[in-house]
């Protein structure tokens, strides 16, 4: 399963959080901020795996955050995994 999300971010270290909630699952992707306050990325593992983290994603994100929205794209079945782990990109 592969997901690609879009979150309104404001230095809350969101990525760091988000990075260390997909490690905890076993998931493998990236995230990154956008230059328009926002944080974009992939998620990849077991389906549900993924749903665990679609959920953290759009409810919970880092201790001090407030998630005003929380949109996921381009959700598909995947065959083989397409990264080697989890990563921050810039």
């Amino acid at each position: 399963m592969a997901r690609d999300t879009g979150e309104k971010i404001n230095g809350v270290f969101f990525r760091m959080h988000a990075e260390q909630e997909a490690l905890r699952l076993g998931l493998v992707g990236w995230v990154k901020n956008t230059y328009h306050d926002t944080v974009v990325g992939q998620v990849q593992g077991p389906a549900d795996k993924v749903q665990q983290m679609r959920e953290w994603l759009a409810t919970k994100g880092s201790p001090f955050c407030r998630i005003d929205k929380a949109q996921f794209n381009n959700e598909r079945p995947i065959s083989k995994l397409e990264h080697e782990k989890f990563r921050i990109s810039y």
